[in-house]
């Protein structure tokens, strides 16, 4: 028999972008009926595990249970979202159960290609290859760094939007200094091999990081995107854009952190609410969907063109709260979203440069000093204040708006 539930307002995902959306619309109306469909029974804070691959975090603090952190009054159906019917005002889940709604939130997260590399799968987290973007794999890179002997150590970056874009090479400087504490720098090779055209897609913290780079002596191969992994013969395939074309180089390495490519989950893709890139087709401004009105999205997933990050996620959800609030109320939607991102860069232990920026790739920064510099205060705020706020403040739907920070 066929089963069939009813909410008010469903969240798809129950990531940050769900949990604080969720949480930020209680505050503002207690009485709202809320499910969120989210299958994991796990809730991870993923802007430390680049520490944790550093190892100057515990994975483990980087974890809670998912029903520790969905508010109380929501109800959790802890499935896999299926497929939408817009049309009906409707989610069907994996085990089939309809899901009518008045109001859809969609933030599912974004979906890591692993396949997408030729012999990655086989050889992740050991023989020298590790990635920072998954929990289990963190603490190996951190492994995989301690063990390095000297050689070729190949930091990637794919042909894709990723989720925290500063993220690749963060490990890259994080694994220079323990080279050069271990002894072995001098034996060694670094090199930052990006799909990308440069080391940064910002021009006002490109420059200096371009200079980190120099002074750290890291080649910056630009244009080489990540096809193939040979563990046999320690061999790393890269597609290369050049003036006359693609050309396939290969590369031997002693070490290779790998980022993934990725893309909006199959679920997204092949549905009614993304567009012809594969992404949920909101307004940039309001985070309403293009097409259907009573949806709206953030987070990952979204076609929002800005750093997919959980800085921009707090400065979305508010706006999409207020707007959807404003939906139910039959008022305009008036809140915008300027595109705030923001990546804390750590160039170093005890070192971080906050890039903070808006759609316009303008620096926006949170604190009276130049955002450009690297700074000892921003590497606490990173490890310390970041994710107190996170779990006390941004998921509990209080508060937190920028300016908190200039008081």
């Amino acid at each position: 028999m066929k089963q069939e539930l009813k909410h008010q307002i469903v969240i798809v995902g129950g990531g940050a972008a769900g949990i604080t959306v969720a949480a930020q619309l209680l505050a503002k109306n207690s009485n709202l009926d809320i499910a969120i469909i989210e299958p994991s029974d796990k809730h991870y804070y993923q802007p430390a595990w680049t520490l944790v691959g550093g190892g100057a975090y515990e994975a483990a603090a980087t974890v809670k249970n998912e029903r520790e952190v969905i508010p109380d009054s929501v109800t959790w159906i802890q499935d896999y979202c299926d497929r939408f019917e817009p049309e009906n005002n409707q989610v069907i889940i994996r085990n089939q159960t309809e899901i009518t709604y008045d109001y859809l939130v969609v933030c599912p997260g974004i979906q890591l290609d692993w396949h997408l590399i030729s012999g990655l799968s086989e050889t992740l987290g050991q023989n020298g290859v590790c990635s920072n973007y998954a929990y289990e794999q963190a603490p190996k890179t951190w492994e995989t760094i301690q063990n390095f002997s000297g050689g070729t150590a190949i930091f990637t970056y794919p042909n894709t939007p990723i989720k925290c874009a500063g993220a690749p090479q963060k490990i890259m400087y994080l694994a220079d200094e323990t080279f050069r504490k271990q002894g072995v720098r001098n034996k060694s090779q670094i090199l930052y091999c990006t799909a990308t055209p440069g080391i940064f897609g910002v021009p006002a913290y490109a420059k200096p990081l371009m200079e980190i780079v120099k002074r750290k002596d890291i080649k910056l191969k630009a244009k080489h995107n990540l096809k193939a992994i040979k563990p046999d013969t320690k061999e790393a395939i890269f597609d290369v854009t050049t003036d006359s074309g693609v050309e396939e180089v290969t590369i031997k390495y002693d070490m290779i952190h790998v980022t993934p490519p990725m893309s909006a989950p199959d679920f997204i893709k092949n549905s009614p609410l993304a567009n012809t890139s594969g992404w949920i087709d909101v307004d940039k401004y309001t985070l309403q969907h293009n097409v259907y009105p009573n949806i709206f999205a953030l987070g990952d997933a979204s076609s929002l063109p800005t750093s997919k990050t959980a800085a921009a996620v707090r400065a979305e959800a508010p706006v999409l709260v207020q707007n959807l609030l404003s939906l139910m109320a039959s008022e305009s939607l008036d809140d915008k979203y300027d595109g705030y991102a923001c990546c804390p860069l750590v160039t170093g232990y005890g070192k971080v440069m906050l890039a903070e920026f808006d759609y316009d790739k303008n620096p926006s920064p949170s604190f009276p000093l130049d955002p450009t510099q690297e700074r000892y205060s921003m590497w606490l705020l990173k490890k310390y204040g970041l994710p107190y706020l996170y779990w006390n403040r941004m998921l509990k739907g209080k508060p937190f708006e920028r300016n908190l920070l200039k008081r």
